[in-house]
């Protein structure tokens, strides 16, 4: 493997260690005050999610801080398996539209909205249906991904040469 090859490789590695390891810990600052969980879900980590707008790591980066976070919260197995892949979806429509910087947060929003409500339903069997579900875990996803995600954009877009 050529130096430059393998120094990227290692860059790419480190960025989505600490993309998981920050999105474990936003997680965790959000559960304590009980939001990151349950019909209304206002993750502070979700906001990482318009990081493939800067670099494909963030993709694994995000796939592994969801499952951690999933794990370590004390979620139900299929709520590990199927949230998680919803973080990766949304990452990865992220990545796929990042030449449109409004469009950043829309890949997460929806297919959060589309999954996390049939696990709430279904796995959790919460009261309430499936459309009441997506419209609380969509107001949430708008809230983490849509403001507090293009907040985050905006104040990396500055600095995105020196940090990716």
């Amino acid at each position: 493997m050529k130096e430059q090859n393998k120094n990227h490789y290692v860059l790419s590695m480190v960025q989505a260690a600490m993309i998981a390891a920050i999105y474990v810990v936003l997680t965790f600052a959000a559960n304590a005050f009980g939001l990151a969980n349950y019909a209304v879900q206002v993750r502070f980590s979700e906001a990482l999610t318009i990081l493939p707008y800067f670099t494909p790591a963030a993709i694994p980066g995000l796939f592994v801080g969801c499952l951690l976070s999933n794990i370590l919260t004390g979620c139900m197995p299929l709520d590990v398996v199927f949230g998680s892949l919803a973080t990766l979806i949304g990452a990865c429509g992220t990545y796929a539209l990042r030449r449109y910087k409004w469009l950043a947060p829309v890949p997460p929003i929806v297919a959060n909205t589309i999954v996390v409500p049939f696990v709430l339903a279904y796995v959790y069997q919460f009261e309430g249906s499936i459309p009441y579900f997506m419209l609380t875990v969509g107001a949430g996803e708008i809230i983490s991904c849509g403001v507090l995600g293009m907040i985050l954009l905006f104040a990396l877009n500055k600095y995105a040469k020196r940090i990716f």
